[in-house]
């Protein structure tokens, strides 16, 4: 995906999901983060201690990525929390490179929600 593309695709996420919880200004990426591993976690809670929210997080990037052969689901803990186990090692190199690598594993993720659910379509929304 070149980059123009990515910029586009993510921003369309961003509203997305700043449109579904009518927030007023577009989430950032830990943002969007912590809204996968909620969902990935599949647990209704709503308030998590500090050491849950950087679990989440860590969900949130182990779900993206075992999409890309990264990490690999290995099954639920005795309170139902989703561990995962690396599998190859990322060959993005620097934060920014990684940052890419999350956003395209994002607007994957966003597209195949839309095709499981019918929810969003990412060709039809507006920015």
């Amino acid at each position: 995906m070149e980059i123009w593309e990515l910029d586009f695709e993510w921003l369309k996420v961003r509203h997305i999901v700043k449109n579904a919880f009518n927030k007023p200004i577009l989430p950032d990426l830990q943002s969007i983060l912590f809204l996968i591993g909620v969902q990935e976690l599949g647990k209704v809670q709503t308030e998590f201690t500090k050491e849950e929210k950087v679990d989440i997080l860590h969900i949130a990037v182990c779900s993206l990525l075992s999409r890309k052969g990264i990490y690999e689901f290995i099954g639920r803990d005795e309170d139902a929390w989703p561990h995962y186990q690396q599998r190859i090692g990322i060959d993005k190199d620097g934060v920014e490179n990684q940052e890419i690598l999350l956003k395209e594993c994002i607007i994957d993720y966003f597209k195949e929600l839309n095709l499981e659910n019918g929810g969003f379509d990412l060709e039809k929304l507006e920015t």
